[in-house]
């Protein structure tokens, strides 16, 4: 049986710089009705935050670091706040792979959720929705990621 992994285990292997940011960023994802699930997985935690059995963001460990990958179902509601992201951000979307459903249905698996179709810095792109908003947390990165999240948890929260 899984053992249940508590908040605060999670914590504690966070880098300490990014500790109190995590920390807001949960309290606030929690306040505006979101779950959360942590995991273990082979690299370290996988900590999910859902909302309405939608998962909005998690955080993965990587070799580099800890990431968050933003699900940004609803990025078409808020591409002005792209438009502010650092340059290592915009990086990290136009590195991202293209999503293969898009450009060709039959090329990925039908199961396959569709990736997001958007604007940035006057560039058109259809990213595949598991890499297209992955950042690495960090000082630097916090703030707009912060942005990113809560900007998409409160999209949904406004659907019907």
């Amino acid at each position: 049986m899984d053992k249940k992994i508590d908040f605060n285990e999670f914590i504690a292997s966070v880098a300490v710089e990014n500790q109190d940011f995590v920390r807001e960023l949960h309290e606030r994802l929690i306040g505006l009705g979101c779950k959360i699930e942590i995991k273990m997985a082979k690299s370290g935690y996988m900590v999910s935050y859902i909302y309405n059995k939608r998962t909005i963001a998690n955080y993965v460990f990587r070799r580099k670091g800890m990431l968050v990958r933003i699900y940004g179902v609803h990025v078409n509601q808020y591409e002005e706040v792209l438009e502010t992201l650092p340059d290592e951000m915009i990086q990290a979307v136009e590195k991202a792979p293209i999503c293969k459903r898009m450009a060709d249905p039959d090329a990925c698996n039908p199961k396959c959720a569709m990736g997001y179709d958007f604007w940035l810095k006057k560039e058109h792109y259809q990213k595949c929705r598991n890499s297209a908003f992955m950042f690495l947390v960090c000082p630097q990165n916090n703030p707009f990621i912060r942005t990113l999240v809560l900007k998409e948890a409160e999209a949904w929260g406004t659907e019907a």
